[in-house]
């Protein structure tokens, strides 16, 4: 019987889910930065699958933090005469607007790894500038003195012609890791595409180098990828498209998230995914929003990964007074070596984790199922140094650190809903992560929301979205038409084009293409303008329909313009493993396993073993509910029920 192992490697912790003989069973453990893979190999081992028929779905950080730290490979960068410095000017927008003194920002590349050769096409695909012999000696030579580890080829309008770049590559060393634009991005924007055919090229040996030393300890197993649109991909393909696992853990929480909602009729879902080093936010309706307007690390990246927010705001983040004796919270973190103080391998400042030990909203003793005792007085110590200046009790410092760490991240929950013209108290908010559930109701009602949830296995449901994801491509590519020149013959038949290119991938993962569902979209703009709206594709009259309502609901307006196609896009998935959560019983409702004290409670607060709950019991706040990778603090005003999965849907009782 094959066991499916799903993998979120974060900043703190290791989580593993396992689905095998119809079970599910969790796993945590603190992760190894330096090595990630040793953290995942020590955890199949603890885990007892050494000798299994074993299929892996991993989410890796190995590509972001590359991007974070800037600690990618020496790359070149070859583009068109005149155009080296393209990825340095940018589209010179400004991150502060009204800043006349912004702090200068380091260039992706210095200009001696920034090359021009011929090889430009018109906006036609017409050639205006050979690749000459000349172009190709003078890059041998640069290679010669560079020695670089990756090369990224940008040339003008390769989406129309990818000759060019195909001959700069062929004479490139076998030995290099070379990134074309025409592969990665075969779309309009030479500076999107010029900065996602870099980053991929940047991080992409580091990915694969990665890849292949998890893939030597597994031995036989099968290791999938999670990508940042929240679809798998065989590791042998993965690290050719590094670009597209930014995202990599982040989006395996929402796809399980979507996955949850769906089973118990919870579609319109606000989330956020709170770890040891960060948070996630997102809003999801159905299945998780895409994006080519991401950025991470400061850089755009024009690839669809899943649409959210982050801040460094986690259970790990370090609380401080700036100069001014202001109070913050983030965004540096403990990490998971030495990790908060209370974790007691050697932290000494005060963290979020260490607030919430304080004020007895974490059991010492039931942290990880016991497995890792907290130290208390570690925690007192490293909140007193707080406390000192700050001229009061640790208590107080850490219900103030609390405060602060829920205001970044209930600001980055309106940055999703609020601003975006939804309304949160239309949603669910659904929280995750292993410190999720110790903010959650503290957050709905900063935003006004009644109801929230915590899934079920909420502490590793990254974990969880590895494995009911789906293996699936993300393909695209430009046509620049006005839509009323245009056939809806020559549509379908473009788009099929593209299918043919998504399903021979699948088909070398071993997906049957029979197996496999596929949709079609595009990007389509009034004329004359610079962005644009993804419609699904049905057809001619369709789209155009539905663009017009999307645009007056986004806008407020709509315009009588002919419409313009900019890209097409394919989506295609095939079947995930169908992971179904092991339903709690349905028995009579059980008491508190105990009574902890809460500082603020008049009255010990009752505190229950989330796995011994059963469907339907009901459950008053205060209250403190504990499960092997998380806890759940259930304030005033709150009451919690066990859904027929097993999620514990939360419901706010006060006024409004």
């Amino acid at each position: 019987m094959t066991a499916f192992l799903g993998v979120d490697t974060g900043g703190t912790f290791t989580d593993f889910v396992l689905w095998q003989d119809g079970h599910i069973r969790l796993h945590k453990l603190l992760s190894t930065p330096d090595a990630p893979e040793q953290a995942i190999l020590q955890g199949i081992r603890e885990l007892g699958l050494e000798q299994q028929d074993l299929r892996v779905v991993h989410g890796s950080t190995v590509a972001t933090n590359a991007v974070l730290e800037g600690k990618g490979v020496k790359t070149l960068l070859i583009t068109n005469h005149g155009f080296a410095d393209m990825l340095s000017l940018g589209r010179q927008n400004r991150k502060d607007l009204y800043d006349l003194q912004p702090v200068p920002v380091a260039p992706p590349l210095v200009p001696e790894c920034c090359l021009e050769t011929g090889g430009r096409l018109s906006s036609r695909g017409e050639v205006l500038d050979e690749v000459t012999r000349g172009d190709l000696e003078m890059l041998g030579n640069v290679l010669k003195q560079q020695q670089p580890q990756a090369v990224a080829i940008n040339l003008l309008f390769s989406w129309l012609d990818d000759t060019a770049e195909k001959k700069l590559a062929s004479a490139l060393p076998k030995e290099l890791f070379v990134s074309l634009s025409s592969r990665v991005l075969p779309e309009i924007g030479e500076y999107e595409r010029g900065m996602a055919t870099w980053l991929n090229a940047w991080v992409g040996p580091l990915v694969q180098q990665y890849l292949q030393r998890l893939q030597q300890g597994l031995e036989s197993a099968g290791l999938s990828v999670m990508q940042s649109s929240g679809d798998t991909v065989a590791a042998n393909q993965a690290g050719e498209q590094a670009v597209r696992m930014l995202l990599s853990g982040p989006a395996g929480g929402l796809v399980a998230a979507s996955h949850l909602g769906k089973l118990v009729g919870r579609e319109k879902l606000l989330s956020f995914d709170m770890g040891g080093t960060s948070t996630d936010v997102a809003l999801v309706d159905g299945d998780p929003r895409l994006t080519t307007e991401g950025y991470i690390g400061g850089w755009p990246v024009a690839v669809p990964m899943v649409d959210m927010h982050t801040i460094g705001a986690g259970g790990g983040s370090i609380a401080w007074l700036d100069e001014g004796g202001m109070l913050r919270v983030g965004p540096e973190s403990a990490g998971a070596d030495p990790g908060p103080a209370c974790y007691g391998r050697g932290g000494t400042r005060p963290t979020v984790t260490d607030a919430n030990l304080i004020l007895g909203r974490l059991l010492p003793e039931a942290f990880l199922g016991g497995r890792m005792l907290l130290d208390v007085d570690a925690a007192g110590k490293a909140m007193e140094s707080l406390a000192r200046p700050m001229g009061c009790s640790a208590t107080e410092a850490a219900e103030a650190v609390i405060r602060v760490a829920n205001e970044h991240m209930a600001r980055a929950l309106r940055t999703m809903s609020v601003q975006r013209g939804s309304d949160p108290a239309a949603f669910t908010l659904v929280s995750f992560g292993g410190a999720g559930g110790l903010h959650v109701c503290a957050l709905a009602e900063a935003l006004g929301m009644r109801q929230a949830m915590v899934p079920v296995h909420g502490g590793v449901l990254s974990a969880l979205g590895m494995l009911v994801a789906a293996p699936g491509r993300q393909l695209s590519h430009t046509w620049l038409a006005l839509l009323d020149d245009l056939e809806e013959q020559q549509v379908e038949l473009a788009l099929q084009k593209l299918s043919e290119e998504a399903l021979s991938s699948m088909e070398a993962e071993g997906i049957p293409r029979e197996q496999c569902s596929i949709q079609g979209s595009l990007d389509l703009r009034y004329a004359g303008q610079s962005y644009t709206l993804n419609i699904p594709w049905s057809n001619m009259d369709g789209v155009q329909q539905q663009f017009h309502q999307l645009h007056a609901r986004r806008y407020g307006h709509r315009l009588d313009l002919p419409l313009e196609l900019v890209n097409l896009r394919l989506g295609v998935r095939g079947a995930g493993v169908d992971v179904q959560p092991c339903s709690p019983p349905a028995d009579a409702p059980v008491g508190a396993a105990g009574y902890g004290d809460v500082p603020g409670e008049p009255q010990p607060v009752p505190c229950y073993a989330r796995d011994q709950l059963v469907v339907g019991q009901m459950i008053e706040g205060p209250a403190l509910i504990t499960e092997h990778v998380a806890s759940t603090w259930l304030a005033h005003d709150w009451s919690s029920q066990v859904d027929g999965v097993g999620n514990l849907v939360l419901q706010y009782q006060g006024g409004s």
